[in-house]
């Protein structure tokens, strides 16, 4: 898996790019940089799930949570050690809990894993697969991966593109609010304080593509939402693009005032009050079902970072 590659052309206008990307593979961790300045580490072995951390946005400041990867940040609140800075998974696929995590501190039954079977580098991508895998080891279904970097204008971004492949039979994806393209934010774009967990500042505002703001976007369906705050003194945000193509956009959104943001496209049940089961989806053995997700980390907040235009420039 050791390879260095230097920057291909992202799926974007070429008048977006501007940085160059290397990605450096090590075996453990895919470390990016821009520019030849720290972006993210696609991390795929010693946790759970692969995740993507640290997140460093405009002015290299970091723009997701270090819990639980490093402990001791100030001003970082130590709850739901299962949210690890970028990740993608679900918490009821076949059954099995993806979610949540056996580092909870309490029993938690039928918890599975994401095991990464190979890694490529292409360009400004990296290409993966993972087994999603019961405790005991055994097959539940697979995904592929195709994640890319790149920067537009001072903004830097991240394209997750994730293909559920129902590899071992029939696939039921359950409904279920804890899932599935998640991250935690720094805690100063969180929207509430939780002085009991350890966060006490905090400096976060937020919108969705409906003009729904703050803690009222729980639940409600949107085709991006936007998070932006003060970090070590200039105004930066991230916004989360859910692509057109995606299967029953806009989505739902996970997003908490504690800097949980997650699109979700299952968990109707708990969003919208209906019949447990109504979120529920099932891929037939062979099947596939790709999602397309975009993160941007731009300086400013929402209108000075045009993220309404940023996301239509994405779609097309």
């Amino acid at each position: 898996m050791n390879r260095i590659l230097a920057f291909a052309f992202a799926m974007v206008p070429l008048a977006a790019i501007a940085g160059e990307v290397k990605i450096v593979d090590d075996g453990k961790k895919a470390v990016v940089t821009i520019d030849g300045q720290p972006f993210t580490e696609y991390r795929y072995t010693g946790y759970a799930k692969p995740i993507l951390y640290p997140v460093l946005g405009p002015g290299e400041k970091p723009m997701t949570r270090d819990y639980p990867i490093v402990e001791g940040t100030p001003n970082e609140a130590n709850d739901h050690p299962h949210h690890k800075s970028i990740w993608y998974t679900h918490d009821d696929v076949n059954g099995i809990r993806f979610w949540m995590e056996e580092t909870e501190g309490k029993p938690v039954k039928n918890i599975g894993k994401q095991v990464c079977t190979s890694l490529e580098i292409e360009g400004n991508s990296i290409l993966t697969t993972n087994d999603w895998q019961s405790a005991d080891g055994e097959a539940v279904c697979t995904d592929k991966r195709k994640i890319s970097f790149g920067t537009i204008g001072d903004a830097r971004y991240i394209d997750y593109e994730v293909t559920w492949v129902a590899s071992s039979g029939d696939l039921r994806i359950g409904d279920t609010k804890e899932g599935t393209m998640g991250i935690r934010t720094n805690p100063n774009l969180r929207l509430k304080a939780s002085p009991n967990h350890g966060n006490h500042t905090v400096s976060g505002h937020s919108i969705n593509s409906e003009g729904v703001r703050d803690g009222a976007m729980w639940g409600k369906r949107a085709a991006w939402v936007d998070y932006w705050g003060e970090i070590d003194g200039d105004t930066v945000g991230i916004a989360v693009f859910d692509h057109p193509s995606n299967t029953r956009h806009p989505t739902w959104w996970h997003a908490r005032d504690y800097g949980l943001v997650a699109a979700n496209p299952f968990g109707v049940h708990d969003f919208e009050g209906k019949p447990d089961g109504t979120g529920d989806m099932t891929l037939k053995a062979g099947e596939t079902m790709t999602f397309k997700y975009r993160y941007l980390f731009h300086p400013g907040d929402h209108d000075t970072a045009n993220v309404a235009e940023q996301y239509e420039a994405f779609t097309r």
